[in-house]
C-alpha cells in the first residue's frame, strides 16, 4: 500500500529490519527511465501529502497531481470501486482522461501510486509511460532478498 508508507519513518525508529519505501523504489525506477517530471495518481493522501511526493522531489523529480475535482474522482474510484473489486468502464475512461491531462501538464509518465489502480489501468491503455508501484515494490523486494549481504 502506498498510503501506509506515510508511517514508515515512524516504524524505522523501532526496528533494525530493512524497509524499502515504495516511493524510494519508484524514484529509482524513474531515474533509470530518465524521468524528471511525473504525474502521480493514488489516494488523495498520497497525491496531496508530502510523505510520498517529497521523496520524489528530493530525487529531483517534479511531481504533477490532478486538479482538486479529479483528485476526488481518483480517490472515490479507489475506495468505492477498486477496493471492492468493481471495475467500471466509465471509471477507466475518467482515469485515462486524467492521465492525458497530466501528460498535457508536462508529465513524462504517470505513477500508479495505489496498489489497486493496476486493476483498472494497464500500459496498453495509454501511450503515456506508466509506473505501477505494486510491480516496482515487489520487484525491488525480491531483488533485495537475493542480494548477497
Amino acid at each position: 500500500t502506498n498510503t501506509m508508507h506515510k508511517v514508515v519513518s515512524g516504524i524505522k525508529k523501532y526496528t533494525k529490519l530493512p524497509i524499502l519505501h515504495i516511493a524510494e523504489m519508484t524514484a529509482i525506477e524513474l531515474k533509470k527511465a530518465g524521468i524528471k517530471k511525473i504525474g502521480l495518481l493514488g489516494t488523495k493522501y498520497t497525491m496531496q501529502q508530502d510523505f510520498y511526493k517529497q521523496i520524489l522531489i528530493d530525487n529531483e523529480i517534479e511531481v504533477v497531481i490532478p486538479n482538486s475535482k479529479d483528485i476526488e474522482i481518483v480517490n472515490s474510484v479507489i475506495f468505492n470501486e477498486l477496493c471492492l473489486g468493481e471495475i467500471k468502464k466509465e471509471s477507466k475512461e475518467e482515469y485515462l482522461r486524467i492521465i492525458k491531462e497530466l501528460s498535457k501538464a508536462g508529465a513524462k509518465g504517470v505513477i500508479l501510486g495505489c496498489t489497486e489502480i493496476g486493476l483498472l489501468i494497464k500500459q496498453e491503455d495509454t501511450d503515456v509511460p506508466l509506473f505501477d508501484t505494486t510491480n516496482i515494490h515487489a520487484t525491488s523486494a525480491a531483488l533485495y532478498a537475493i542480494e548477497e549481504k
